[in-house]
């Protein structure tokens, strides 16, 4: 029995929730996978699944396993990279996070470019605006912002993103111009709400290298920033939107940006901090490196922050 092809059908499954997807993952048969596992528990003597004809479930003994195995393919591809020439070509499985934002705006049109330059590397690219567990989710790398970092996280700011304040001319037009961020408050204002904590993000200001928060009185809510900018779009108040989400909306005439010249006291929105995250510094594999490299170099010189 190849014990570590058996144990990685495990894992695999366990994550997938079925032995079609987890085949799927490892480029071989459902009933390859099936067979791996049946051997693995006869070598253990245990059951590790539990088996109707529509779920399959970890038993405990299976879950007991899954945590005491987990770290094996990892620690396999960490042994791999670590005696392989850090020049060597990216190939093989790179699993992304990111933010839903970046992801689908900056991130994905990046990704096939990524993936002509090294042909031997196959991606894939997960938007979600939580927190992303590197180990149960098995991914490779993750982009976050910074209320998403959390402790364990190798993280390295890689941009620096703008804000943007932003109004439809049709609602400037009706409810006047604010001169200042303190004059946020006498207008409606459409505001994100973190999914992972439900809180609203406040909206930070630098004025003279001082940080403050606006006041803002909150006329429509929602998870999803692209949803904001559309209302934004429709007049239906103010938005603070990260730069490449106000780009095309800015293009076509649908949004103007507010305090763009400041107001006389060199006031402007507090960037938005972008950071790579790993779940471990063995983790900047090649592939890793090669994603890192290209991101940093596709994004706007002015956003860009030095890595190593």
């Amino acid at each position: 029995m190849n014990i570590l092809q058996s144990i990685r059908s495990f894992i695999r499954t366990a994550d997938a929730g079925s032995l079609a997807a987890a085949a799927r993952t490892l480029g071989i048969s459902p009933a390859a996978v099936g067979q791996n596992i049946a051997r693995l528990e006869t070598h253990l003597g245990v059951r590790l699944f539990n088996r109707t004809t529509r779920t399959l479930a970890l038993t405990e003994r299976g879950a007991l396993y899954l945590a005491e195995v987990r770290h094996i393919e990892r620690d396999l591809q960490r042994a791999q990279a670590a005696v392989t020439d850090p020049e060597a070509t990216p190939h093989g499985r790179l699993r992304i996070a990111s933010t839903s934002a970046f992801g689908r705006h900056v991130l994905a049109p990046m990704l096939p470019a990524l993936q002509a330059r090294y042909p031997r590397l196959s991606i894939e690219l997960l938007l979600a605006d939580r927190s992303v567990d590197h180990a149960h989710e098995d991914v490779d790398v993750s982009f976050r912002i910074e209320p998403q970092l959390v402790e364990g996280l190798v993280a390295r700011a890689i941009a620096q993103v703008p804000f943007q304040v932003c109004a439809a001319p049709s609602y400037l037009a009706q409810a006047g111009v604010p001169a200042t961020p303190e004059e946020l408050r006498e207008h409606r204002c459409l505001v994100f709400r973190y999914p992972v904590d439900c809180r609203l993000l406040p909206w930070g200001f630098v004025r003279d290298g001082i940080r403050f928060e606006a006041e803002m009185r909150p006329a429509l809510v929602s998870d999803d920033i692209d949803a904001l900018a559309a209302m934004a779009a429709a007049g239906g108040g103010i938005a603070r939107l990260a730069a490449f989400v106000a780009a095309p909306w800015l293009a076509r005439g649908k949004l103007q940006v507010l305090f763009a010249s400041g107001d006389g006291a060199r006031t402007s929105p507090e960037p938005m901090r972008l950071f790579l995250c790993v779940s471990d510094r063995r983790d900047l594999t090649p592939k890793v490196r090669a994603l890192m490299q290209h991101v940093v170099e596709g994004l706007p010189a002015a956003w860009r922050v030095d890595v190593a």
